[in-house]
């Protein structure tokens, strides 16, 4: 029960929403789009794949951040890793076995779908997905580090996500919805910079140049306030490109946005952190679930 309770820690199950909900979207934009109905079987080999993939990222994450995590005073349930390996609980060894295991299971899950959807470009999306962490925390580029982690946070959940969905559901690569993507990419960038917050001392000190290190927690959420801003702008331009229409639903990740600065100051370590970063997920989650409910309702 202990291993049981570590591996369960290490996983980081909540994290799950940011790759299911847009897998989900895209599928549900498929639907839209063509006309045919859904898949089931599909969706639940999609959704193995965002499975295996969110525990991929967790767990290598864990292994390639380890050192700054030890460092960290100011972890919340939204950032620092998991603590699994601060604390003992499993061998940086398991942590790195997990992490390829999930990875050749992933791809493995793409090509199943690839042969049986007849859609070759899933097996290259799953590389990529692979590719992007592999930037993120890894030599030679490890961009977390150097000021670009947040940006490939946004490429990958709001561009190769729904895109693996989409295609995998029959939809055709010549329409996938670009306006889509463009609304969600802002508030997914607001996201990733969010989830940093709570780090900024250990991150300075690792220097790792996440932009709240760079620029300060207070300073940070007016960025994260001004992108939200910008996604709400593309929003109806984003839902017009998938049948929707903008609507009085947009107050809500509107009236989260700006909880983000009205939480203040939310020093690292704070419960007003908790609540800042809790209003930055709950925008970006609401510009994804609301039309993915409205799609999946029609």
């Amino acid at each position: 029960m202990t291993s049981l309770r570590a591996w369960l820690q290490a996983s980081r199950l909540p994290s799950q929403s940011y790759i299911a909900l847009p897998l989900l979207l895209g599928q549900f934009v498929a639907v839209r789009l063509t006309g045919r109905p859904l898949d089931i079987g599909t969706l639940l080999g999609v959704q193995l794949f965002g499975l295996l993939d969110q525990l991929f990222i967790v767990y290598a994450n864990d292994w390639a951040d380890q050192e700054t995590d030890r460092l960290n005073r100011t972890a919340t349930l939204f950032s620092g890793g998991s603590r699994v390996l601060v604390e003992g609980r499993l061998s940086s060894r398991a942590l790195g076995i997990a992490a390829l295991v999930c990875a050749v299971g992933l791809v493995a899950v793409s090509v199943g779908l690839a042969v049986t959807r007849g859609v070759p470009l899933l097996v290259p999306l799953a590389l990529a997905a692979l590719a992007l962490l592999w930037a993120y925390s890894y030599a030679p580029l490890r961009l977390s580090y150097r000021g670009g982690g947040e940006l490939l946070q946004m490429v990958g959940v709001s561009g190769v996500l729904p895109l693996y969905g989409y295609l995998a559901q029959g939809g055709d690569f010549g329409r996938f919805p670009w306006w889509l993507v463009a609304c969600l990419l802002p508030t997914h960038l607001a996201c990733a910079i969010a989830t940093a917050l709570p780090d900024e001392p250990s991150d300075r000190e690792s220097r790792k140049l996440t932009l709240p290190a760079r620029v300060g927690g207070e300073h940070a959420a007016w960025v994260i306030l001004a992108l939200n801003a910008l996604t709400l702008v593309l929003a109806p331009l984003g839902l017009e490109s998938v049948g929707l229409h903008a609507d009085l639903w947009l107050l809500l990740p509107a009236l989260a946005a700006l909880g983000v600065v009205l939480t203040r100051p939310a020093p690292p370590g704070s419960r007003r952190i908790l609540v800042r970063v809790a209003s930055a997920i709950t925008a970006t989650t609401a510009m994804v679930s609301l039309p993915l409910v409205a799609l999946a309702l029609r």
